[in-house]
């Protein structure tokens, strides 16, 4: 989201303000080519599009401060991104407008397991944060779909969530400190290295606020410590409201599971034909995937009571995977489903949307219904999966 707001049509000099851009940051840290810019016309809402005016490349936290104070002296607005993998248009640019990227901003600066806390930069993927500490028996929660190749920093500023917030929550709630750039070019610290700070939680507004409160240069994030058990149950279903249905008894039984969430058949034959997990029951008209963790005797009675309350609400069959390899073969067809829609159709459009867990059975079934009904009036825009996240 832009930072700083302008008229569009103000005259500048563009070629004096790449200049400026050139001697602070390199004539390699610019791009102006028209053709290039191309590649930044928006993030991973493809329907909307704006060519950016100009896109730098800092490295450091003084040169994001310059490319600031550059676009701040020359009333330029200006747009921060990170790895362009968000579905909101919140790195979409604005005409005349200048991008600054902050995926060379790369590196994990320092790791304190003894406080379980990690600062990193905001170019770092996601998925690094836990591989840089899985060694030493740790890991960091948010876990988007995307985290292969979604940047912190981005994260932080859409307060991304991922499978495994219904138990540990979202962004916000693993974030410990922030280096900020302003909007005018001064840099900030807010936060701290210990979870409760005194004052205001100038973090938490910070985290979700798009870019529209500056630019995160520094992000000391929580980690926890990998609890000792972890199981996944697939449970199958005949119907889609049965699913939904066995969501809301889960919650309503008192369990708490790590990670939630439910496919249809269009979704996990897509995700099938793709990946080939060869674990998905192909015939399921939905599944479940419900993970839980924690001590041994804990996870054993809510695996157990988990199981059966799939089987109370029509769960055909319930199976468990506890070994590491089939736990991730399981997440990675649920992770994999956006991209597995992609191979089948360039046209496809995502929704996200948040309605009540026990308005889930109804609202799946209109979905369908809805698609069955298109179905018949155009054939040919009938496509629809669902993949949904229990938060």
């Amino acid at each position: 989201m832009v930072t700083q707001l302008s008229s569009p049509k103000t005259q500048r000099d563009w070629p004096k303000i790449v200049r400026d851009f050139e001697v602070a940051l390199g004539k390699r840290s610019v791009t102006r080519r028209k053709e290039e810019l191309l590649v930044y016309e928006c993030d991973g809402l493809t329907s909307y599009r704006q060519r950016p005016a100009v896109v730098v490349w800092p490295r450091t936290t003084a040169q994001v401060a310059a490319a600031v104070k550059i676009c701040d002296r020359h009333n330029v607005p200006f747009v921060a991104r990170g790895a362009g993998t968000g579905l909101s248009g919140g790195a979409l640019p604005l005409e005349d407008a200048v991008l600054i990227v902050t995926a060379p901003m790369n590196q994990i600066l320092k790791v304190d397991l003894e406080n379980q806390r990690v600062t990193v930069q905001p170019g770092v993927i996601n998925n690094w944060v836990t591989q840089a500490v899985s060694g030493a028996g740790f890991y960091y929660a948010p876990d988007p779909s995307s985290q292969s190749v979604c940047s912190v920093g981005g994260n932080v500023a859409e307060n991304s969530g991922g499978v495994h917030c219904l138990k540990y929550g979202v962004t916000t709630n693993h974030v410990l400190g922030l280096k900020l750039v302003l909007p005018n070019g001064d840099i900030v610290e807010i936060g701290g290295t210990v979870p409760e700070q005194p004052g205001y939680d100038l973090t938490g507004v910070f985290v979700g606020s798009e870019g529209t409160l500056g630019i995160v240069t520094e992000i000391t994030l929580r980690i926890l410590k990998s609890p000792e058990v972890i199981s996944v149950l697939l449970a199958d279903f005949t119907s889609v409201e049965a699913a939904g249905a066995t969501v809301s008894a889960v919650i309503s039984a008192g369990i708490i599971p790590a990670g939630m969430e439910m496919m249809d058949n269009f979704s996990l034959n897509a995700v099938e034909d793709v990946v080939q997990t060869a674990c998905y029951p192909r015939d399921a008209t939905a599944i479940l995937l419900i993970e839980v963790d924690g001590l041994p005797a804990e996870v054993a009675a809510s695996r157990d009571r988990i199981a059966a309350l799939c089987k109370a609400n029509g769960a055909r069959q319930v199976t468990v995977a506890t070994a590491p390899e089939e736990r991730l073969r399981l997440w990675k067809g649920r992770k994999a489903a956006f991209a597995a829609m992609g191979k089948l159709s360039p046209d496809y459009y995502v929704q996200d949307g948040v309605i009540p867990r026990t308005q889930l059975p109804y609202v799946l079934q209109e979905i369908e219904a809805l698609g069955q009904n298109t179905a018949i009036e155009w054939p040919m825009c009938s496509m629809r999966g669902t993949a949904t996240c229990i938060h």
